[in-house]
Parts: structure tokens; sequence; C-alpha cells
């Protein structure tokens, strides 16, 4: 009983997770102004968020343990952001905090690799020093 309760539960969970990643997915994309941060990741990204201003984040899981996994995350309009990336199943290969610059025109961009074997959610979380900084995020696999 307890075993099905947890699988329903899991599931519960990862269904709101992807309803979430994809209601700011949407939103962003319409409120993107003056350009994309980062670019469309293609068929291999897992999350794209073209542009986000001030301070968020998103949720998603699917990572598969065959592929490689690469984060990106990008700044402009001034100040900086700083980047908190949780790996759910695998919180000992979370990439430490990390900040980066945001020029006031073009986009700064920062990749991180994480590698293979991953697998389950993920999340971030972006603090943006000023509301008006604005950032954007993809988590890729490529085949």
């Amino acid at each position: 009983m307890k075993q099905t309760h947890g699988r329903g539960k899991a599931a519960a969970i990862a269904a709101l997770a992807a309803a979430l990643t994809l209601t700011l997915a949407v939103g962003t994309a319409q409120a993107a102004a003056g350009g994309e941060i980062v670019g469309h990741p293609g068929p291999d990204g897992l999350i794209w968020i073209p542009e986000q201003a001030g301070s968020s984040g998103f949720v998603s899981g699917g990572l598969s343990p065959r592929l490689d996994t690469f984060i990106t995350f990008g700044c402009a309009g001034g100040g900086t952001i700083e980047v908190a990336f949780h790996l759910n199943d695998h919180p000992d290969r979370d990439p430490a905090p990390f900040t980066v610059e945001c020029p006031e025109s073009d986009p700064a961009r920062v990749t991180v690799p994480l590698g293979t074997g991953l697998q389950g959610g993920f999340g971030a979380w972006v603090t943006a020093s000023a509301p008006s900084t604005r950032w954007g995020a993809t988590v890729v696999q490529p085949e």
C-alpha cells in the first residue's frame, strides 16, 4: 500500500513540476522584449527560458542517465545573477552557486557541463541583483 501511495505522490509531483515549467516558459516567451538572452536549444533541450526579468526559477524532471547534461545561463541589462542549480537525485553533483556578470547590452553566457549518469528532477533559482536584470537559461542533453 505504501509503495503505491509513493508512486502516486511522485507522479503527481512530476506532473506539477512539468506544469510549472510549461507555465514559466510560455509566460516568458510572451514577455520577452528586445531579443532573447539564450537562444532556442533545439530538440535536445529540456528547459528553455528565453528571457525573464528579476529573480525567479524553474523545476523540471526527466533527465536521461545515458546522456551528457549541460546547463547554460545568460544575462544582460547590468548587474549580476546568482544561480543555484539543484539535482534532486544527485545533490552531490550540484554545481556550486555561481555568479554571472551581466553586461548592459550583449548577453553574457555561462555553460556548465554536468556529465552523464544523472536522472530525475532538477531545478534552479536565479537571484538577480535588480528587478530589471534580464536572464535566460537552457538545460540540454544532446543525443
